[in-house]
């Protein structure tokens, strides 16, 4: 685990970050709230192109809960067998879809513990629905930032949660909006698990990483 780097060095890498991606977004298909919901449950375990690949057709037939639970769970299946825990995820979608009709008239609430208390949503789920439909600084940590937080010391830590706190800490406010898309498509796409681009990271000169590529 590096060292938590100091302020400064954290402005200029998200300057740079900002510089080369202004308006991150993130990679999961959708066309209304609900539907980011469900996709970021499907997500879990499975790649995000895999989850889109599946979900194409079937937001088109059932883009609110009601449609989805219209639709059913082995409706549902036959679209989405093709991602991991398929049946389990099916569950937990119709699920989710039936206590937003009964206690929430169908729309889905703004509030992480309202979010959380839906089946199949955990914090990381909740935060990036906060964070792309609503425009909130939540920090949705997956495999990616955990690996960069701690590889370059932008956020060290040795759990899920402290990696959290330390993005919300020690990243200045004005990125915040936008750190976990950053740090998400730079560990997809540059700094990955096992052979880091580090040749052409734009980050690399105040990256702590020991062992750089070449």
């Amino acid at each position: 685990m590096a060292r938590q780097l100091d302020y400064h060095t954290i402005r200029e890498i998200f300057a740079r970050f900002q510089q080369a991606e202004p308006e991150p977004e993130g990679e999961l298909e959708h066309v209304n709230v609900y539907t980011l919901v469900v996709a970021v449950a499907l997500s879990a375990q499975s790649t995000d192109a895999g989850v889109n690949k599946a979900t194409r057709e079937l937001f088109k037939i059932a883009d609110t809960p009601q449609k989805m639970l219209d639709l059913g769970v082995e409706g549902l299946i036959d679209h989405i067998k093709t991602i991991g825990l398929y049946r389990q995820k099916a569950k937990n979608v119709i699920k989710l879809s039936q206590i937003l009709v009964d206690d929430y008239g169908g729309e889905v609430p703004n509030s992480r513990a309202a979010l959380q208390s839906l089946p199949g949503v955990g914090r990381k789920t909740a935060n990036v629905v906060l964070n792309m439909w609503w425009g909130q600084p939540a920090q949705a940590v997956d495999t990616h930032i955990f690996r960069v937080g701690n590889r370059t010391g932008i956020a060290p830590g040795k759990t899920v949660d402290t990696v959290e706190r330390a993005i919300e800490d020690n990243i200045p406010a004005d990125f915040q909006r936008h750190a976990h898309h950053w740090l998400i498509l730079h560990g997809r796409y540059h700094c990955k698990a096992r052979k880091p681009l580090c040749r052409t990271c734009i980050i690399r000169d105040l990256c702590q990483y020991e062992d750089k590529t070449e």
